[in-house]
């Protein structure tokens, strides 16, 4: 119990390191694991792949419940075809040219060059969420790569239990109609499970504001299961489930996305101190070489071109298809990935195993602290766009309303906007304004302040003409419905 909580202290400081040197915690998480193995100081030795793909799975299905809970609908929506065609088309576009210089290059057999060229196409998902959320991108190209990195993660594992399972390969129509089965019916769950559950979520009061963020997160696993149970993609249906709910004004959400943070933090940390666990260092020294040279396709070649297939057709500037193409981060997923051939017994497993944790670590080391410099480079920053507002929700169900709290923040347009400006429909006022730790009744002609906290409660059927409208007026300020400024954004 000591070690674990050593551990975890270490982990969480070393998130601090990680924010401020630019790296990706993976990098730290894994050092942290590989110095607890065998040759390192802790010397712990351990090499159970099959308990490492369990609570990597477990891992993954936290980390995409809380990347769906953060993705804004607005973002992803325009993003969801040029996102599928990364997540299909892309995919199998890196699939064969990584596993041609798999085979041709290093001499690999053609049914594990194309192992490996499925682990390391996908990207992932709390790689490509921590990074790209601290760098003002344009909305298109942050929901594609967000879109694209809960998407790819289904097809990918589809594929590689299918290269992985013990007989001959299916035929590439076979497996292509098998992969679209499965993320057609993980869709329909995901959608159905989360629809339901934000239903359900905003029409009970429960006892405790403490148990949304519980049973969020437990619909979330719930809708995982049902689309494992049912043969389709249960990775899919738990991120789809979890972008609904984060998309539907849930009571205490503030509260619910905190949790969630901190769900996945758990989860990264967990996950990536095991992979680094399972490393084997001193076997890694003659697979240095192919995994560079893997990589070296991959990223050069491999990514860029199924980036251009993809998304030419949709006319996507070359500039943010230079970035895409960059943004291809891997993490703990192809990791994860490469111990289904371990498990199932394929020939060269260990060493497809090292190439993958090998390729994962020197090119996340070099993509992911690059990616602002790319981004700068490319004049793809973009700071224009107004803060959104948080708001918190919590049901009156007694009372047959809602007590909204509302928070502006630095760069919202509400400042400086009237509280009679607002404009909320009959039903809903603002009762109470929080300013510099003092609390008063505003006026009409109250003008609203950066950094102001106020109280608005609203009756039952205008509890969502109301918010949307304060996010209106905080994104288009006093003349957001003149504009055309609507609240769809979380």
């Amino acid at each position: 119990m000591f070690v674990c909580s050593l551990v975890l202290l270490v982990a969480v400081a070393a998130v601090r390191i990680s924010s401020r040197s630019g790296l990706p915690s993976l990098l730290v998480y894994l050092g942290i694991g590989v110095a607890m193995g065998q040759d390192g100081i802790g010397d712990i030795h351990f090499d159970n792949a099959e308990l490492t793909q369990v609570i990597g799975y477990a891992a993954l299905v936290v980390i995409l419940a809380e990347g769906g809970l953060g993705t804004k609908w607005k973002e992803i929506k325009p993003a969801l075809p040029a996102a599928t065609a990364l997540a299909l088309a892309g995919v199998a576009v890196s699939v064969g040219v990584t596993a041609s210089a798999a085979h041709y290059l290093i001499g690999l057999e053609w049914r594990q060059a194309f192992i490996i060229g499925a682990v390391v196409s996908s990207t992932d998902a709390a790689a490509v969420f921590s990074v790209l959320r601290k760098i003002p991108l344009p909305a298109r190209v942050t929901g594609t790569l967000e879109a694209e990195s809960g998407f790819n993660d289904a097809p990918v594992v589809i594929l590689v239990v299918s290269l992985s399972a013990a007989g001959p390969a299916e035929h590439w129509y076979v497996l292509l109609g098998v992969i679209l089965l499965e993320l057609a019916i993980g869709a329909a769950i995901g959608l159905a499970v989360g629809w339901l559950g934000s239903l359900g979520l905003r029409h009970v009061a429960l006892p405790a504001s403490g148990l949304y963020p519980i049973a969020v997160m437990a619909i979330a696993v719930v809708a995982y299961a049902a689309g494992a149970l049912a043969h389709g993609s249960g990775f899919l249906a738990v991120y789809l489930a979890a972008m609904v709910m984060g998309n539907a004004r849930l009571p205490h959400w503030p509260a619910t996305r905190g949790f969630a943070d901190g769900l996945g933090w758990m989860a990264q940390i967990g996950m990536f101190v095991l992979l680094g666990l399972l490393v084997t260092p001193h076997e890694l020294g003659d697979d240095i070489v192919p995994a560079l040279a893997i990589g070296l396709v991959l990223t050069m070649v491999a990514r860029p071109l199924s980036v251009v297939v993809s998304l030419t057709p949709f006319r996507v500037p070359w500039r943010e298809q230079a970035l895409m193409s960059w943004a291809g981060l891997r993490g703990a997923v192809p990791i994860i990935l490469a111990t289904i051939p371990m498990v199932e017994g394929v020939d060269a497993s260990r060493r497809i195993f090292n190439i993958v944790f090998i390729l994962v670590v020197v090119y996340t080391l070099v993509q992911g602290p690059t990616l602002p410099w790319l981004a700068r480079k490319l004049h793809l920053g973009d700071g224009s766009e107004a803060a959104d507002l948080g708001i918190e929700s919590a049901p009156l169900e007694r009372l047959q309303g809602h007590l909204l709290s509302v928070a502006i923040p630095e760069g919202s347009k509400m400042h400086g906007v009237e509280v009679g400006e607002l404009r909320l429909p009959p039903g809903a006022a603002v009762t109470l304004v929080v300013r510099a730790n003092e609390s008063f009744v505003p006026l009409p002609t109250t003008v609203l302040q950066r950094e102001d906290e106020l109280l608005v409660v609203a009756t039952d059927p205008v509890r969502d003409a109301t918010e949307k409208r304060l996010r209106a007026v905080g994104h288009g300020g006093k003349l957001a419905g003149w504009l055309g400024t609507d609240g769809a954004s979380r």
